[in-house]
């Protein structure tokens, strides 16, 4: 049996110091290999923990099985499931965690680079953490609470767990994804051998959030064909795709219809990259809504905005390109509201007052509600993500650690 018992904390902070940034210009799976040395770190500790069906496979996925400690052999079986990779907006290399012992409200200038400041102003939620024990990184790079703070919760759960056989539950998996942040989580999840019925991901933000609502989500590839000239003797010759593709982004509203301009429910079209030259040039869009419909909207708009800037270039031609991402896991979550009940009536017993809330944004659970697994998103304390600022709370990784030991036993006892 448990041969390491490392506290919540300890295997937060081992964690984030394993670099696993996911490279989004990568075809390989995992994008970046470097994501396998946190899955073989799991994967030993999971077995150390006395779990003996534990697999680690070609594609760096970790499963895990804790069996069920109930009478009734009728029980669903119930997944936790966190992404072990980092977003590449931010350096994860190099992390050095830092331990902010009961935070008393005043700013947070970080040691690496002193311009990082974390204060209450821009941070409001720190507001209501003083008193904790706050985890920040050195100013350098992203902390990786998002999300090796998911991760740590569900190795905490599983310690506790098993060290306490008479909390009956019934039969729980565990799995680990790479790639949450470019989009392929379950890019090669196999849905048979995680064998689960429900599950949740621990990826959320805020103490007591419970998200079962998210974007729906595209991509658009916009490629656009110029006329090749010398740009000697181009006078009424060259169609400039570079410059075509900018005047096409500048074309798009300025007061609307951006992430910079939207919130709550309000959809966007968001321009990622732009790249290419004389020639050719491409730009890259995400598309989000909330309600799926709104997509093909969307989508129809953006390119009447781009014909009419084409109209102007007789000899240019263009291509636009949708490739579908996730879509709201709303859609399937309405059909079975007990699984977001439960959670809500597991943070009640846990001491926690629930905040049903919606992601702006997707978590592998979008996916995986419509690939058979019902998986709505609990908190897990992951503030300021994708940043040098991100930062989270212990004791709100713990309370997320009494939600999960609660709603475990809930299933168990309305035994569906």
């Amino acid at each position: 049996m448990q041969s390491k018992n490392y506290t919540l904390e300890e295997r937060f902070i081992k964690y984030v110091q394993i670099d696993t940034t996911a490279d989004p210009n990568s075809a390989s799976f995992p994008s970046s290999m470097k994501q396998k040395d946190l899955a073989q770190v799991l994967y030993n500790e999971l077995k150390d923990l006395g779990i003996n069906d534990v697999e680690m496979d070609q594609w760096g996925y970790i499963y895990a099985t804790i069996p069920s400690t109930s009478s009734n052999s009728n029980l669903p079986t119930i997944c936790f499931c966190s992404h072990m990779d980092t977003a590449p907006d931010c350096s994860g290399t190099d992390v050095k965690p830092i331990v902010h012992r009961k935070y008393n409200g005043d700013p947070i200038t970080l040691p690496d680079d002193t311009t990082q400041v974390i204060t209450t102003t821009k941070h409001p939620y720190l507001l209501e953490k003083i008193g904790d024990d706050i985890i920040t990184a050195s100013g350098l790079t992203l902390l990786g609470a998002d999300d090796k703070a998911g991760i740590a919760i569900i190795m905490d759960f599983a310690n506790y767990i098993i060290a306490n056989p008479t909390i009956p539950h019934g039969p729980i998996r565990i799995l680990f994804t790479p790639d949450e942040e470019v989009g392929r989580g379950v890019e090669q999840l196999d849905m048979k051998k995680l064998n689960a019925d429900y599950g949740y991901t621990l990826d959320g933000a805020k103490l007591g959030e419970i998200e079962d609502e998210s974007f729906s989500a595209d991509a658009v590839k916009v490629t656009i064909h110029g006329v090749s000239a010398h740009p000697g003797y181009a006078k009424n010759k060259m169609q400039n795709a570079l410059k075509i593709a900018a005047e096409f982004i500048t074309t798009l509203p300025k007061d609307k219809w951006s992430p910079e301009t939207t919130e709550h429910r309000e959809g966007f079209v968001h321009p990622m990259t732009i790249e290419g030259g004389l020639e050719t040039a491409t730009v890259t869009f995400i598309i989000r809504d909330h309600l799926t419909e709104k997509l093909t909207e969307y989508e129809n708009r953006l390119e009447s905005i781009l014909k009419m800037v084409m109209e102007q270039y007789n000899g240019a031609s263009y291509e636009f390109e949708i490739t579908e991402q996730y879509r709201n896991m709303k859609e399937v979550l309405r059909s079975v509201p007990f699984v977001t009940d439960y959670a809500i009536q597991a943070m009640g017993k846990a001491g926690i007052t629930a905040k049903p809330t919606i992601i702006r944004g997707g978590t592998d659970g979008s996916r995986l509600s419509f690939m058979g697994l019902p998986c709505p998103n609990i908190f897990t304390g992951e503030m300021a993500i994708h940043s040098r600022h991100e930062y989270v709370s212990i004791q709100d990784m713990q309370k997320a650690v009494k939600t999960l030991v609660e709603l475990v036993q809930i299933w168990e006892q309305h035994k569906n």
